[in-house]
Order: structure tokens, then sequence, then C-alpha cells
């Protein structure tokens, strides 16, 4: 029985952080696929920014492997929060000077 010589490992890029289409670029350069489970419209998708990746940067995978990507953070994951202003708000007048209790200045360095 032959066995076949082992195939070198691809190393999966850091696709987090970058735009769909550099995403797809840099994939592609290194011989692997791209597949996004919550875009089915994938390979229209220009501008959105990869906020996950499976399998993780670094790791080592045959060629031609599928790496998954996410545009949107799940239910309950991230997110920038209310942005709204909340109680309770900053008294008016801007930023003022904490001073010190009426008298002498120097009273205190004389004794």
């Amino acid at each position: 029985m032959r066995i076949p010589p082992k195939t070198p490992e691809v190393r999966v890029p850091r696709l987090v952080g970058l735009m769909a289409v550099d995403a797809r670029e840099a994939a592609r350069a290194r011989g692997l696929f791209l597949n996004s489970p919550d875009r089915p419209e994938f390979q229209r998708v220009v501008v959105d920014y990869v906020v996950r990746q499976y399998p993780p940067a670094g790791a080592e995978v045959p060629p031609d492997s599928m790496v998954y990507v996410w545009f949107d953070l799940g239910d309950g994951e991230g997110g920038g929060g209310v942005r709204e202003p909340r109680p309770p708000v900053p008294p008016s007048g801007g930023l003022q000077r904490e001073l010190g209790e009426p008298g002498d200045a120097f009273e205190m360095i004389g004794r």
C-alpha cells in the first residue's frame, strides 16, 4: 500500500477587522475559501467588517479549506450599549475649580 505524501498545511490569516473584500482577498492569497453563515449574499458584501472567524488566526489547515467569518455579533455579544444620555445629568455651568475654605491661605504655613 502506497502512502501519499503529506500535503503542506496553510496558516489561517487574521481576518477579524478586515472589510469583506479584503478578507476574501487575504483568504484567496493563501488558497482558502470563505463562507459567512450570517450573510447569504456574502460574495456581494464589500464594506462590512469581519467581527469573528473560525478557525482562528494562526491555525494550520489543509489547502482549499473553508474559513467561516461573521459580520454581526450574536445576541448578547459585544455591542456598544445605550448611547442616549441617562440620568443623573451632570450639573450645568461646566467645570469649576474646587475652592478651599475662606480664610488666610498662609495660615497653616506660618505655624
